[in-house]
């Protein structure tokens, strides 16, 4: 059943209704999005297929832009483009919907509105995206909800609340007050030496990524527990999509974000917020294609690759990853 949250309209600082823009080429999609969008607050200003919006008049974004893309044909990746570019600069907030299959096109499309990329999602996922848009907004209000509605409110915010701490820990790499994932930049003597990643630490031992056969057997014996255990109970995506792209690293290969979603071993929607925070942190690097600058790919910050190899070489991996 659909948690009935109702806000009242939402407005920015002078009291203006908050308008929404929907696109979506299929009718049910696009029927739920308006529904959604109208229950939180928004206004709609615009409600209609892709298609139909590239075609039509240029005209304001709105505050938010809810967009259902299935298919990464030219047409819509230009459209997608376009959009982010006017997003970003308007400050419009953008949530994307799309396939596995057509996920690289579309991630690649965004890089100036930071929009929130949703990859199959139900409409659960959806509603909590637009949430996270309202979370923004000054002096919301919700009515009262019904115990049951409390209840899951709670659960969700201790979820949150435990995905929060585990990003803001400090590790023995990270600069004090710095947030997650940010570490110190390395001492200007690290450098690269042909396909490895090397660090020159005076008066120390030269810690590099090892190959990438011995990360490989990392990540089997890792995902081989979820044959005796329940694979819910090692989730760990962030260092899962550390170990792939180490290894990735080692095999100087580039890494797409759809395969990296696989590789963090969650919903396609989930790894992307872990990517997306990872990026925003600097532990993370987006590269475009310099084939297709239509398409993106990750890879590991040096600092990363930096404090990757120092752990690697901490624990021993070359011998542990013979075993």
């Amino acid at each position: 059943m659909q948690a009935d949250f109702a806000y009242e309209p939402v407005c920015d600082s002078a009291g203006c209704h908050l308008g929404v823009i929907i696109l979506a080429d299929r009718d049910s999609v696009r029927a739920e999005m308006r529904e959604d969008s109208e229950t939180a607050g928004f206004k709609v200003l615009e409600c209609c297929s892709l298609e139909e919006f590239a075609s039509g008049p240029i005209g304001a974004l709105g505050d938010l832009m809810l967009v259902d893309c299935a298919s990464d044909d030219a047409q819509s990746m230009a459209l997608l483009a376009r959009l982010d570019l006017r997003a970003g600069k308007a400050g419009a907030q953008m949530v994307v919907s799309t396939t596995l299959d057509a996920l690289d096109s579309v991630f690649g499309c965004f890089a100036m509105s930071g929009a929130q990329i949703l990859v199959e999602p139900g409409r659960a996922e959806r509603t909590i995206a637009i949430g996270r848009v309202l979370a923004h907004v000054p002096n919301l209000r919700l009515r009262e909800l019904a115990e049951e509605d409390r209840l899951m409110l709670i659960r969700l915010t201790e979820q949150v609340s435990r995905i929060a701490e585990r990003l803001e820990k400090s590790s023995p790499g990270q600069r004090a007050g710095g947030g997650a994932f940010r570490f110190e930049t390395p001492s200007s003597n690290w450098q690269g030496e042909g396909e490895e990643y090397v660090v020159e630490r005076s008066g120390r031992s030269r810690p590099r990524l090892p190959n990438a056969d011995a990360i490989r057997r990392i990540i089997k014996a890792r995902k081989a527990r979820a044959d005796f255990f329940d694979a819910d109970l090692f989730a760990d995506p962030a260092w899962d999509i550390l170990l792939d792209l180490s290894a990735a690293r080692a095999e100087n290969r580039d890494v797409s974000v759809t395969s990296l979603c696989i590789a963090a071993d969650v919903p396609a929607t989930t790894a992307l917020r872990w990517i997306g925070q990872m990026v925003e942190s600097g532990l993370l690097e987006r590269l475009a294609d310099p084939q297709d600058r239509r398409r993106a790919y990750i890879a590991l910050a040096d600092g990363t690759a930096y404090a990757m190899a120092r752990y690697f070489a901490d624990v021993g991996v070359s011998q542990l990853a013979t075993v």
